[in-house]
């Protein structure tokens, strides 16, 4: 049975989001780098129309062979040199370890190659000013790939904020809370080279700053967790940071990365926007969401489980990402063709790097640190 059908005949992916739809041979093609989270866009962009999958990359063979099954027609590269040599890549989608992102990035645009790079973009600021510079002088692009943003109800949910439904948002809530002992024995490079305010933290603070904007002060507190002490996670892996914007609303996003999860309590990611018009909140992995507006003093539900967990999950294990890297590769691929700006680039990218940054001198210090 092909992968793209269900048992009944009907196709695993129904009801999807759009940008736009190009010819098989129009369409932008994209070389992926590390096959491991990269396989999921590998699979995903089946669901594309503006993207196609025309090559990856990835030093282990067993990746490799199992990209070659998914897409038997892919250019497969052990080498990453190769597959910027390809002329039909045109964009490079990164998956490698975090450390590795600035290399990569560099590489791509000397190459002359768009990039989506998967958060958190870097873990310093110490080559950003490298990274602007060489994307001004190739002329290329950057697009952040911070899931969330793509997931359906966040997605919904920025909808209903631009209307002016809600208002202005006043103040935001946002969490992400998982149990990450899967993630240490897969990515074993995290316990000494990056810190779980840039693994895991990012993408409540990239929410906080999709809707303040720029983020003057934070203030960080976190302890460690059984488990990241199992593990020998040398820093905190809970996290609760309280952010004040330039314009000075404030907002609290908390991270744990050791949690005995209760998902029918809370969801692993949940952005509560409290805006002066009206509230809403959006989760993940549940495809749902609720909100309540003061000019007609209803809650309302949306839930797209049935109709959209097909193109978010295949009906997978919730938690795949399948959806949210289609919509962020098509969004990508449609500002690159309109010539419209996209979001989160290059500087915005950077800029939630400098928060990040921030966060962790806050933690180290137990005191209020200025972003920047």
């Amino acid at each position: 049975m092909h992968p793209d059908f269900l048992p009944t005949g009907k196709p695993v992916v129904g009801r999807r989001r759009g940008y736009g739809e190009l010819p098989l041979d129009k369409r932008l093609g994209v070389g992926i780098l590390g096959l491991h989270e990269g396989h999921t866009l590998l699979v995903a962009l089946r669901a594309s129309g503006l993207c196609r999958a025309v090559a990856g990359c990835d030093l282990a063979e067993e990746k490799r062979a199992a990209a070659r099954l998914a897409c038997p027609d892919l250019h497969v590269y052990e080498r990453y040199e190769d597959m910027l040599a390809d002329p039909e890549v045109r964009i490079v989608a990164l998956y490698t370890p975090d450390p590795m992102h600035a290399d990569h990035i560099a590489q791509a645009f000397i190459a002359g190659k768009h990039v989506i790079c998967t958060k958190p973009l870097l873990t310093s600021l110490e080559r950003a000013d490298e990274l602007l510079a060489l994307a001004q002088d190739s002329g290329v692009r950057l697009q952040v790939g911070q899931s969330t943003r793509f997931f359906e109800p966040f997605q919904r949910q920025r909808e209903l904020f631009e209307s002016g439904a809600m208002g202005e948002v006043e103040v935001l809530d946002a969490h992400y809370v998982h149990r990450m002992d899967w993630w240490y024995e897969k990515s074993p490079w995290t316990q000494g080279s990056t810190h779980w305010a840039f693994l895991g933290l990012s993408h409540p603070i990239d929410l906080a700053r999709w809707y303040l904007g720029e983020i003057d002060e934070v203030h960080a507190l976190g302890s460690i967790s059984r488990l990241a002490r199992t593990y020998g996670m040398p820093s905190p892996d809970i996290l609760c940071v309280n952010l004040r914007a330039a314009d000075g609303r404030v907002a609290r996003v908390f991270g744990h990365y050791g949690v005995s999860e209760h998902p029918q309590g809370r969801s692993l990611i949940e952005c509560w926007l409290m805006g002066s018009e009206g509230s809403s909140v959006a989760r993940y992995p549940d495809l749902r969401l609720t909100y309540a507006l003061e000019r007609d003093g209803i809650e309302h539900e949306e839930n797209y489980e049935h109709a959209m967990s097909g193109y978010y999950f295949r009906h997978e294990l919730k938690g795949m990402h399948y959806g949210e890297f289609c919509n962020y590769a098509d969004y990508f691929a449609s500002k690159l063709l309109s010539g419209e700006p996209n979001s989160p680039d290059l500087a915005e990218g950077i800029g939630t790097v400098a928060v990040l940054v921030a966060v962790v001198r806050s933690l180290e210090s137990g005191q209020p640190v200025r972003v920047g």
